[in-house]
C-alpha cells in the first residue's frame, strides 16, 4: 500500500484524489491546501488541513499546484530525505527543495474540474533524482491504470511544448471555429464528427499523412476565397500562417 499526501486543490490534485481514493493499492493520508474552503466537500473522506508544518508521513508527496509556487511551496516542508515530487510538465525537478528526494510525476493530459477522467488514458512521464525512486512511482500509476514512461528533463520539456500545440493551440482553432460558424448561425455542433475523425485518424496515420485540406492541395482560389471571408485580422493571419506551414511541409508552392 502505497501512502500520500497530496497538496493543492485544483483541476490535477481533484482528478488525482479521486482516482487515488478508489485505487486498492493507495491510501491518501492528508490533502494540504492553503485554503480549506475548495476541501470542504471532502472533509468527511480524508483528512484535510491548511497547516504546512502538520503533514503526516508518507511515501509519497504529491504537489499539485501553479507552477510559480512550487518551489516556495517544498521550501517549506519541515521533513526531508522523503520523496517529493510535482505535477507540472515545465518546471525543472530542481525547482524543488534540494532537501527532499526529487521527482516529476507528470500527467500529460487536459484536466477540467467537473470533467470525469479515465486514467487508463491518462499516461504519466516519471522524472526522478535517485533511481531507487522509480519504482514507487511506476506502482503509483499502475494501481490507477495508467501508463508510465520515464523520461529525461529535456524530453519532458518537449512533450509540454507538443502538448500546447495539439491540444491549447488545437482547442483555440476550435474556438475560432465556433466563432465563424456562430457569426453565420450554423450549429457548430456539425462540426463535432470532424473534429473526432480527425483526432481518430492518428490513431493509424502519422499526422504528415493524415493532412487534407486546400493548403495540402495548394488550392489557391480556396485559399483566397476565404481569407476573403474572415473579418478579423488575427484570423486572416493565422489560416495564412498556417496555411504556410503546412505548404511548407508538404513542398508546395508558396
Amino acid at each position: 500500500m502505497i501512502s500520500v499526501v497530496l497538496l493543492g486543490a485544483g483541476n490535477v490534485a481533484t482528478h488525482l484524489y479521486k482516482v487515488f481514493k478508489k485505487a486498492n493499492g493507495i491510501t491518501v493520508n492528508q490533502w494540504f491546501n492553503r485554503s480549506l474552503n475548495p476541501l470542504q466537500p471532502y472533509k468527511n473522506d480524508v483528512e484535510i488541513t491548511n497547516n504546512i508544518s502538520q503533514l503526516k508521513d508518507a511515501d509519497v508527496y504529491i504537489i499539485a499546484v501553479s507552477d510559480d509556487a512550487i518551489s516556495q511551496l517544498s521550501s517549506q516542508f519541515l521533513f526531508e530525505n522523503r520523496l517529493v515530487v510535482h505535477t507540472s510538465g515545465s518546471v525543472s525537478l530542481h525547482n524543488l527543495d534540494k532537501k527532499h528526494l526529487r521527482g516529476v510525476l507528470y500527467p500529460l493530459q487536459t484536466f477540467s474540474k467537473n470533467t470525469d477522467l479515465n486514467f487508463e488514458t491518462v499516461p504519466f512521464c516519471i522524472e526522478i533524482e535517485h533511481k531507487t525512486n522509480f519504482n514507487i512511482l511506476k506502482e503509483l500509476t499502475s494501481s490507477i491504470g495508467s501508463k508510465s514512461y520515464r523520461v529525461n528533463s529535456e524530453q519532458r520539456s518537449a512533450l509540454h511544448l507538443s502538448a500546447v500545440f495539439v491540444n491549447n493551440f488545437t482547442n483555440q482553432m476550435y474556438r475560432i471555429g465556433h466563432e465563424i460558424a456562430e457569426s453565420k448561425s450554423v450549429d457548430f455542433n456539425i462540426l463535432k464528427p470532424l473534429i473526432k475523425e480527425t483526432a481518430n485518424k492518428i490513431d493509424n496515420l502519422s499526422p504528415y499523412l493524415a493532412q487534407t485540406g486546400p493548403a495540402k492541395r495548394n488550392d489557391k482560389k480556396t485559399v483566397k476565397k476565404h481569407l476573403k471571408a474572415l473579418d478579423k485580422n488575427i484570423h486572416k493571419e493565422i489560416y495564412e500562417l498556417i496555411t504556410k506551414s503546412i505548404q511548407q511541409t508538404h513542398g508546395k508552392k508558396l
